[in-house]
């Protein structure tokens, strides 16, 4: 199909309903407080579950050679069953910043939802959470939002998610005072772009007229969701940033659809999970609209619960990603030399296997709660006058809470959140 065809057909069906549920109201304009001490912030959740002795520790060989200085091979015995990946760059990524060793999330059920809830709301939770359900506590997003000063709106902040499950909801809470109207704009790249997704958006032919007229009224019904529950203190999207936004959707579809995703960060034919391309995604989001906060997922290091080696060889593909979004962001006029990046799994892995054994030998892990499911790790790489260089911080500090009021004190609103929201404290440690 011709590329003007496509943009057109997919425009006409799909832009408008797929693109809607991520167009979310731009915040209301406040004054900055604070001292911002840097442009941009991207916030990397390395998450799924990930042991600090397979990473920081290198147990098992430097399996993060992109992100940790660190000498030791991969082990032999599952070398086999690691991913060929272009080579590590020169200068890991600890030495533009800070690695703390010994980061913890301290408490709370040790499931992802929960995790990545305490990572994105600064707040421990002392329940399993309803899937279903927003957090109670404001997310880093509507924090931003509200009480900074963006340079322009809701297209500062942006929320790259894993599939659609329970992860998109993640954007914003239920909060009193904040909401819907201060959330950020999401894209889940999985669930967005498939290779079934842009075969049928690329084919008008397989929709019949009923089915056409029952996906408006869709379109209509998920854009009445984002104007009713707006609140009186939030300001909707202009006109102007709905068009860009649905425009960017359509160009990721016609990428998607002319092959420019098969390997967009050059990984090599049948590399990409779905970690890369999200990690693709977030460049996406980086190149048009150079946000002041993005946060990214990743999730592929799940797979421990059955298959150690994939594990292993996931965390590598991950340290890989990171890596490229770094270059990335130094590549773009705007961000570079401006932008601290903040990389942190949401939680550990137990320290005994469960009963699964791969192909390699290898025992598989679950996340139930004991100290090694609670040990993780943080690294801040940013620019020198921001952030302490080469530091590798090994005794037990920070804690997941930290990250959120981190953020808020790099971008200058720490001061103008209500007393109470944000129980942890920025990790001073890690800059000059």
């Amino acid at each position: 199909m011709k590329r003007r065809q496509f943009i057109r057909t997919a425009g006409a069906t799909v832009a408008g309903i797929a693109a809607a549920p991520y167009i979310l109201p731009s915040g209301s304009l406040f004054a900055a407080t604070g001292n911002r001490r840097v442009g941009h912030v991207v916030f990397c959740m390395f998450a799924g579950g990930v042991r600090n002795i397979e990473t920081v520790h290198m147990n098992d060989g430097n399996l993060l050679p992109n992100l940790i200085t660190g000498a030791g091979g991969i082990s032999p015995d599952i070398l086999g069953g690691m991913t060929a990946l272009p080579a590590a760059a020169a200068q890991s990524l600890q030495t533009f910043g800070t690695v703390f060793k010994e980061f913890r999330y301290a408490q709370g059920p040790t499931g992802h939802f929960n995790g990545h809830t305490t990572a994105i709301t600064g707040q421990y939770t002392q329940v399993d959470l309803n899937l279903r359900e927003r957090p109670e506590k404001p997310t880093v997003f509507e924090l931003y939002r509200k009480h900074n000063n963006p340079a322009t709106s809701a297209l500062n902040a942006w929320w790259v998610s894993n599939g659609l499950g329970p992860y998109p909801s993640l954007n914003y809470s239920n909060y009193p005072g904040y909401g819907i109207g201060f959330g950020a704009n999401m894209i889940a790249a999985n669930s967005l772009v498939n290779a079934d997704a842009y075969s049928v958006i690329g084919n008008t032919k397989n929709f019949t007229d009923p089915q056409l007229a029952k996906a408006a009224a869709l379109r209509d019904f998920l854009d009445q969701q984002f104007k009713t529950l707006t609140p009186d203190s939030a300001r909707l999207n202009t006109a102007s940033d709905e068009t860009r936004l649905k425009l960017f959707i359509n160009s990721l579809y016609t990428k998607a659809f002319s092959g420019q995703f098969n390997d967009p960060l050059q990984t090599g034919p049948g590399v990409m999970n779905g970690d890369l391309y999200n990690i693709a995604f977030a460049e996406e989001v980086i190149t048009e609209f150079k946000p002041e906060l993005l946060v990214v997922n990743l999730q592929g290091v799940d797979v421990c619960h059955s298959n150690f080696t994939e594990y292993c060889d996931n965390i590598r593909k991950s340290d890989y990603a990171v890596r490229h979004l770094w270059d990335k962001i130094q590549a773009t006029p705007g961000m570079a030399n401006d932008t601290v990046l903040i990389v942190a799994p949401e939680h550990g892995r137990n320290y005994d296997p469960n009963t699964l054994i791969d192909s390699y030998g290898r025992r598989a892990f679950d996340h139930t709660g004991d100290a090694s499911s609670r040990e993780i790790f943080c690294l801040i790489a940013g620019p020198s006058s921001v952030v302490k260089q080469n530091q590798l911080i090994s005794t037990n500090m920070g804690e997941s809470i930290d990250i959120v009021p981190t953020i808020a004190w790099l971008l200058g609103f720490d001061s103008a959140i209500p007393s109470g929201l944000l129980p942890g404290s920025p990790l001073t440690a890690a800059f000059n």
